[in-house]
């Protein structure tokens, strides 16, 4: 998905010569946002869990703009942003995942239209491992060993201790612990068609309800993996370099291996709205959207620990929508 002549230009862009997500650079040619009157409301956000964090740090920047703009969020998974949205429940459908076709089509069915997507920010999923786990890398092959019942990846056996792995010595007999998503989860959804090459889980993969919580499980268990997004990592545990199949470099989930597209697990974070064709927003979703594609939205989302987008998607995105004056469009026209 990533490995292409924009992304490639975006490490050098973005990165700086940086090796962590701490030092990515927003990109300079997003407009600095701009306060303008008339905006008030609520935002009701309803998705992903995978998001949450990132849809809160949007909003309280936002609301400290507009103090009468009231903010709801709501992640319990993927999921549940296509049908809140369609009831009109919620104006913005945050998704770790693009939407599937049934979805689309619901969508479509109900309003003689598609939804609109917009490629917020990109983020990394991330295999973890306790921090005291020394294991050095994996290949899908073998992640999909680990995780599913199916092993459509090929590997040749069923993964099911720290030996099998390529752990020795007194890892070596122990028996690992899986951690993952639930079914209502885009992680989920996007871990099993990447990483389990559309196969099925194991039953034993204990089921989280958030990606907080994933991490927490493995962080607590010295014999435990999980997946999950880059921007829940804590010092409790480590994350898995990948290889996209045996005998290729192990790639460490670092932002510049998300946008080269080395890292096989990199991913765009959506934002989903329901706009008519030829139709203008109201102020309180359009000046929200402007919000998180410039500077100050896109610095909340290195804060979120997720890698932001430049300014050709971001402007992609406000044209999406009707929106795309920027930058020097935004200050003529204000």
């Amino acid at each position: 998905m990533f490995n292409t002549p924009l992304h490639v230009a975006l490490a050098a862009t973005l990165l700086a010569g940086a090796t962590g997500a701490q030092a990515v650079k927003v990109d300079p040619k997003l407009p600095v946002y701009e306060q303008v009157e008339g905006v008030s409301g609520t935002i009701n956000s309803v998705g992903s869990d995978t998001m949450n964090n990132l849809m809160a740090l949007w909003g309280e920047g936002f609301k400290a703009m507009y103090p009468n703009v009231q903010i709801e969020i709501e992640g319990k998974g993927s999921s549940t942003a296509p049908p809140k949205l369609i009831e009109g429940a919620s104006n913005f459908g945050p998704m770790s995942r693009e939407m599937k076709s049934k979805e689309i089509d619901d969508f479509e069915r109900a309003f003689g239209y598609k939804p609109t997507e917009l490629r917020t920010s990109i983020d990394m999923l991330a295999v973890y491992v306790n921090k005291d786990n020394p294991i050095q890398g994996l290949t899908l092959a073998q992640v999909d060993a680990i995780f599913s019942q199916t092993r459509k990846g090929g590997y040749a056996e069923n993964i099911t201790s720290c030996g099998q792995a390529g752990l020795a010595g007194d890892w070596a007999s122990q028996p690992i612990s899986l951690y993952g998503r639930n079914s209502a989860s885009g992680t989920y959804g996007y871990f099993k068609k990447k990483a389990l090459f559309k196969g099925d889980y194991k039953a034993t993969v204990k089921e989280q309800p958030g990606s907080s919580s994933v991490v927490q499980g493995v962080a607590t268990d010295r014999f435990g993996i999980g997946y999950s997004g880059i921007g829940y990592k804590t010092a409790g545990v480590r994350t898995v370099p990948l290889a996209r199949k045996a005998g290729g470099p192990m790639v460490p989930a670092t932002a510049q291996h998300a946008y080269t597209g080395d890292y096989p697990l990199a991913r765009f974070l959506y934002l989903y709205v329901n706009r008519a064709p030829n139709t203008r927003l109201d102020p309180l979703r359009g000046e929200f959207i402007r919000y998180v594609f410039s500077q100050e939205g896109q610095t909340n989302v290195v804060k979120a620990g997720y890698y932001p987008v430049p300014a050709a998607i971001a402007k992609k995105a406000l044209e999406a929508v009707g929106l795309a004056r920027f930058p020097a469009e935004a200050s003529m026209a204000r």
